[in-house]
């Protein structure tokens, strides 16, 4: 409650942390490393340097980035100037990156111009020329590119005044501080609304719950797009004075050096990152007597894999949570204190301030223990979808109740259980992946005529895709030639890791496809 009262929006953590912990360490990021006094100055020329290119009160910018000093500068600077901040997944493809500036009527965008062999905004150029993003256009990390601005020509093009003291003044919590992305059942991305006041408020009583304090030091390994590395990661960090330290890109033996060198106290995380931890040959070898605080979520946890975390990894805390994007990504969280058991089969109780119910396909509650599917109730549930009323309707009935699409029940402590999807959903290393966005995706190779994606178990990535394709008449598509095919066409993480080519997809009397049918289809190997 304290930082829900003390921060009045995002920015305003900065200035508020630069006052408590003065010169030290905010952020670390190789041999350089930036004081939160030096944060809130650099914060203010960024937000000078975005009134200078018009960027004001409700403005939409897109911000492409890999993990990094300069995505949370950034953000914080269009923010601050009162633009709505519309975070980019690193991972897509220029189609699917335009679709989302569009949708959500960006006027500037601040990418790459160059990580992983992209520059974002000249692949944007070539796809979508008149995109109004394309207007105004500023790159982050190393050289221009395709963009109008370098990283520092941006921050030299104004002056810090009392006018940028007082745009971050005027922000106020039910500001909207971003739009945040997600896919879903209808195949196009929605834009997910939420507030300064929401994103302080739920992590602002998580990271104090999880025992967050100014001596650690946070290892960003989730991305900044989502609100695992976003919100969870530097936002929670710096509303306690904590350290934080992107990683770009997750290496285990990079991240393994890190914790061993900056003594890491706090690693969130999907399970993935600590199977890869445990994994590494250069583990036994590293000191790692400094990690504190683990929170994994996204898929099923092991309970192996929880005391493997506590005995060969020292975490002291491990944890479990269950969120979603409309529902700020927090709604239930396990304790610390809670069994191994209890933090490995549930997801735990629903945070203060928020409700959760289970309900039968009429809407009606679910007796105990039976399951439902579960709906949300608080301050954290989204505003709505971005100029979208009526998936907003469809999503938030009348009473602020949330259909997750997800199914679960409480067990006899009210710890939430998922036993499964409604929505299909299926999470790639920590990734959410919708199969109805991937088969409208695979539907624009000229070698398909039909395409169901279903998600099947993966030993290091807990789930991966599955897509059984019909060849269009007279096409001869192969397995690895639509696996090739897919990676030049969407993100990584959505590309179908199984590919089965089949002469028909099951259907229904309805003509809906027979997902169960593939499910058991693909157990046999599902030849064609």
């Amino acid at each position: 409650m304290r930082h829900e009262l003390e921060h009045r929006s995002i920015p305003n953590v900065i200035r508020a942390a630069a006052r408590r912990h003065g010169d030290a360490t905010a952020l670390v990021e190789g041999e350089r490393r930036i004081g939160f006094r030096e944060l809130e100055e650099l914060m203010l020329r960024a937000v000078a340097a975005a009134r200078a290119l018009g960027i004001g009160p409700g403005d939409r910018v897109g911000l492409c980035a890999p993990n990094s000093a300069e995505w949370i500068v950034a953000a914080l600077g269009i923010q601050g100037a009162g633009g709505i901040l519309v975070p980019l997944n690193t991972r897509f493809k220029a189609g699917e990156l335009s679709y989302i500036l569009r949708r959500s009527g960006a006027k500037a965008l601040f990418a790459a111009a160059s990580f992983l062999g992209t520059d974002y905004t000249a692949e944007l150029r070539r796809t979508d020329p008149e995109l109004p993003a394309l207007a105004t256009t500023v790159s982050l990390l190393g050289p221009r590119g395709a963009a109008d601005l370098a990283w520092e020509e941006f921050l030299r093009l104004g002056t810090v005044s009392r006018a940028a003291h007082e745009a971050v003044d005027r922000l106020a919590p039910d500001d909207i501080s971003d739009v945040m992305f997600t896919s879903g059942t209808t195949g196009h991305p929605k834009g997910v609304v939420l507030t300064h006041g929401q994103s302080l408020r739920a992590y602002g009583w998580m990271s104090s719950e999880y025992g967050f304090r100014a001596s650690d030091s946070f290892l960003v390994v989730p991305p900044f797009f989502h609100c695992f590395g976003y919100k969870a990661g530097w936002l929670a960090s710096f509303l306690h004075g904590v350290t934080v330290i992107p990683m770009a890109v997750f290496d285990a033996g990079r991240a393994l050096e890190l914790i061993e060198r900056e003594r890491v106290g706090i690693l969130l995380g999907p399970p993935t990152v600590f199977h890869d931890l445990l994994h590494h040959p250069t583990r036994p070898g590293r000191d790692l007597s400094s990690l504190r605080v683990s929170m994994t979520g996204g898929s099923t946890i092991p309970e192996s894999l929880i005391h493997a975390m506590k005995k060969d990894l020292s975490f002291d805390i491990v944890l479990s949570a269950y969120g979603l994007t409309e529902a700020s990504a927090l709604v239930t969280t396990t304790r610390v204190g809670d069994t191994e058991q209890t933090v490995a089969r549930t997801t735990g109780r629903p945070v203060p301030g928020v409700e959760v119910r289970l309900t039968d396909t009429s809407g009606k509650d679910t007796p105990p223990g039976e399951d439902g599917e579960i709906r949300v109730r608080g301050y954290n549930v989204t505003r709505g979808y971005w100029d979208d009323p009526d998936e907003t309707a469809a999503a938030i009935d009348t009473d602020g109740w949330l259909r997750t699409g997800d199914i679960g029940h409480l067990d006899g402590a009210g710890n939430l259980v998922i036993v499964d999807r409604k929505k299909e959903m299926y999470i790639v290393g920590g990734f959410n992946a919708y199969p109805a966005e991937i088969e409208k995706l695979l539907l624009e190779c000229e070698d398909i005529a039909q395409a169901a994606v279903i998600g099947v178990p993966d030993e290091r990535l807990g789930e991966v895709g599955c897509a059984f394709v019909v060849p269009a008449p007279d096409a001869r598509p192969t397995e690895d030639g639509v696996r090739a095919w897919a990676r030049d066409h969407m993100a990584n993480f959505k590309v179908p890791r199984h590919v089965r080519i089949v002469d028909a997809l099951p259907r229904n009397a309805s003509m809906k496809v027979l997902k169960d049918d593939l499910r058991a289809r693909y157990g046999k190997g599902g030849e064609r």
